[in-house]
């Protein structure tokens, strides 16, 4: 019949376009994707680097020689500052800087990183093993500890175990029971080991690290000491000294509000402490810039 024979025919001439459309689509999808995956190399893998957008500053005590960090809820901070028969350990109003509580130190004592876990208050000291614990509540001192790294440097935790720094390359995981390392990573960006990691933050499965002597944080993977991105703050501190502010030391200091996802920093009598927000660099980023504004030669200060 005729009217059945044109269905047939149309049928027929759709059965050969569409095989020979999805012939076309497959090869050219796979000479897409083999020049994709053929541009794809390890320059594209790097670490990722960060700029900073500055959202809010609040007063920080100029006399504050920050070593530890960290953020509480409520808007309250805990701090850890340094020098001789200056250190202490405070409590601080984020909103105006005002100094809440404070333990000093001995004169003994160089206070380093400080971290919470629970209701206690974690420091590690400089050039010694020796470190305290606090009740976060009244900043009483409670504990004294002996640690297994070759000096206390930065102080972080996930909530389970404590990361520390000596001033080296080393990142340690250590027992808040009995401060016996449980693991250690040397922090290596690409083939070169990141050397004077300071303060550390753990933020979203990561250890952010300052390191001594430059405007850089690191973000490093704890599992295999990687780092999988830079974050640029040299404009902070260059801001400052340009305001006038000639007094202050190098950066220092990362806090982390996982509730809001606010990000502090600050430095060694700094008179101001900022919350920052990231921003990917795009495009490809010259390797010799991170060395320069990044990477430090190990310095020795002795040992403990």
């Amino acid at each position: 019949m005729p009217r059945s024979q044109r269905p047939d025919s149309r049928y027929r001439r759709i059965g050969f376009v569409l095989p020979v459309f999805l012939l076309l689509f497959v090869v050219g999808f796979a000479g897409i994707y083999s020049k994709w995956w053929g541009s794809f190399t390890v320059d594209d893998v790097s670490p990722g680097v960060y700029s900073i957008e500055v959202v809010r500053e609040f007063p920080h005590d100029p006399q504050a020689f920050t070593q530890g960090l960290l953020y509480a809820e409520n808007d309250t901070l805990y701090e850890s500052t340094g020098l001789t028969g200056r250190s202490s350990v405070r409590k601080v109003a984020l909103q105006s800087g005002k100094v809440e509580a404070l333990q000093k130190m001995d004169r003994s004592y160089f206070g380093e990183g400080l971290t919470l876990l629970g209701e206690r208050l974690f420091q590690v000291t400089w050039l010694q093993k020796t470190g305290f614990i606090y009740d976060r509540n009244n900043l009483s001192k409670f504990e004294e500890f002996t640690h297994e790294m070759q000096d206390g440097w930065g102080l972080a935790t996930d909530g389970k175990i404590l990361f520390g720094t000596d001033g080296t390359s080393t990142l340690y995981q250590i027992s808040p029971h009995n401060f016996r390392v449980m693991g250690k990573q040397v922090v290596r960006y690409r083939t070169h080991e990141v050397h004077n990691l300071n303060e550390l933050e753990y933020i979203n499965g990561e250890v952010w690290a300052n390191i001594w002597q430059s405007d850089c944080i690191a973000r490093i993977s704890y599992k295999d000491g990687k780092v999988i991105g830079w974050i640029l703050l040299q404009k902070l501190r260059e801001g400052l000294i340009t305001a006038g502010y000639n007094g202050i030391d190098v950066l220092n200091g990362i806090a982390w509000d996982s509730k809001e996802k606010r990000l502090f920093v600050t430095g060694k009598l700094w008179p101001k402490l900022y919350e920052i927000r990231l921003h990917p660099v795009k495009g490809r980023f010259d390797d010799g810039i991170i060395k320069r504004l990044c990477l430090r030669m190990p310095f020795d200060f002795g040992k403990p």
